[in-house]
């Protein structure tokens, strides 16, 4: 029940955000969490991903709207959405635990854990799991490396974190 939830008002906020409203407030569901918004076009491609590793609001409805209109609205690597690309979206709200501090890389699962990584310049990068194309836990860190534009020979510190996915 939860995901669908979820997933709903991340449509509703989207669909506010179109039509130059405000997200309609929505009934808290009792609990602080951080999340990531990832939105796909029809053919599955990205199309804005934004979130935060720790809450920003209250409570999880909160923080899942703002997660995605900032996805609709702020993604830098995308213009902003538009009304006839929304029509077409799918939408996933990836809630997000807390990350953990790992002793080795045996300790990572692309499948099954997202990783952030902070080079000694204090730049952090994050890469969600369950991304297409990403089958290894080196091209995981590489990419969230490139993310953090960390050089490549730079020392890192690398977290974990799990997820619950809910789409629609």
């Amino acid at each position: 029940m939860r995901g669908a939830q979820l997933t709903e008002i991340a449509r509703q906020a989207i669909g506010a955000w179109l039509d130059g409203r405000e997200p309609t407030p929505v009934a808290p569901l009792q609990f602080e969490a951080a999340v990531f918004v990832t939105l796909r076009d029809a053919r599955g491609e990205l199309r804005g991903c934004i979130g935060s590793l720790s809450p920003l609001t209250p409570d999880v409805t909160a923080e899942t709207q703002r997660s995605a209109v900032l996805a609709a609205s702020r993604d830098p690597r995308f213009p902003p959405l538009t009304r006839s690309e929304f029509l077409q979206l799918s939408i996933e709200v990836s809630v997000l635990g807390p990350p953990e501090a790992i002793l080795s890389a045996a300790e990572l699962d692309p499948h099954r854990y997202g990783v952030v990584v902070r080079g000694a310049s204090g730049r952090r990068g994050v890469l969600l799991p369950e991304v297409p194309g990403v089958e290894d836990v080196a091209t995981q860190v590489k990419i969230a490396r490139q993310k953090a534009g960390v050089d490549p020979d730079e020392p890192i510190e690398v977290q974990r974190f799990g997820v619950e996915k809910y789409l629609s």
